[in-house]
């Protein structure tokens, strides 16, 4: 029978949750086990039982992305599967809603309510803004099927993947500046590799219109930090919204505290629920038993 061990601040919930879907001869563990063949988890408790399991053969992540995982020191020699498939709708609903906010002037309408001022200026439209989504995965699709609803023009930045019909046009390894040139909106869903690190340089934000804006809800170490304080700082572009950061939590002296027309959200645009992440390890559970390939698979070279 497959011994499970469930590393999570609501393990309790899954618990639970996986009681109710009565699974076929699933064993929960309280505890690390040696005869432990299955651990479903938050990929930053995982690192620390996964010498204690000798027979472990395969590791669900709760999150999509698996960095604590990917660590060049760490065992490698079982079958990883993340999330996907139920953060796209979240991800879509930040994206989105900082869209809206700065083109309906949200923020300045609250501080000309604040003032007692009477603010008639038009706002603006997503209708017909163009929007760049660096990277486009599921969550990516998800998001360019959002902004097509609202009627924007949609580039996607990727490696290979070409699958969104709401994608007006892809870009590839060394087309990033015309990716970048004209865009209203840069959004950033890339994960954390070694392609991917710090791709949002000062080229690219020198590149980017001055009404610009950048949100950024895939993985901090995308950005370089710096070059992105010295834009917003010195008005090469509109604004930055940041939901992920290369050091979380953030330090008190970091500069992007006092940034100019820089919105902070502190990972949370997408947060996991247990009745949404569980759906995945019960679908994936009975593909285990039945000896199929599971959903999901990370390749531990790329880390996703």
């Amino acid at each position: 029978m497959p011994r499970l061990l469930i590393l999570s601040r609501d393990a309790e919930d899954y618990r639970k949750i996986l009681a109710s879907a009565d699974l076929p001869d699933l064993i929960i563990e309280n505890s690390p086990s040696k005869d432990c063949e299955i651990i479903f988890g938050a990929p930053s408790m995982i690192p620390g039982v996964l010498n204690d399991l000798p027979n472990l053969r395969w590791v669900q992540s709760m999150w999509a992305g698996v960095e604590p995982l990917l660590i060049p020191s760490l065992r490698k020699d079982y079958v990883l599967t993340n999330a996907r498939g139920v953060f796209g709708g979240l991800m879509s609903e930040y994206v989105i809603g900082y869209l809206l906010a700065h083109e309906r002037k949200v923020f300045s309408r609250r501080q000309a309510q604040l003032s007692k001022t009477w603010d008639k200026t038009l706002t603006g439209t997503l209708h017909g803004k163009t929007i760049g989504l660096l990277g486009v995965g599921s969550i990516g699709e998800e998001v360019a099927s959002a902004a097509k609803f609202f009627g924007m023009n949609v580039r996607g930045f990727t490696r290979s993947s070409e699958t969104s019909p709401d994608v007006d046009r892809y870009y590839h390894h060394g087309q990033l500046s015309e990716f970048a040139t004209g865009l209203d909106y840069l959004v950033s869903i890339l994960p954390d590799t070694k392609e991917t690190h710090k791709i949002v340089n000062t080229e690219v934000l020198k590149t980017l219109p001055s009404h610009a804006i950048f949100i950024n809800v895939g993985r901090g170490t995308s950005l370089d930090e710096a070059a992105l304080v010295d834009a917003l700082n010195q008005n090469r572009i509109a604004g930055a919204v940041l939901d992920v950061f290369e050091q979380e939590p953030l330090p008190p002296n970091h500069p992007f505290w006092d940034a100019k027309n820089l919105i902070m959200t502190f990972h949370t645009s997408a947060p996991s629920f247990p009745e949404d992440i569980a759906k995945i390890f019960i679908e994936n559970y009975r593909l285990y038993l039945a000896g199929k390939a599971l959903k999901y698979q990370v390749d531990f070279e790329k880390g996703y």
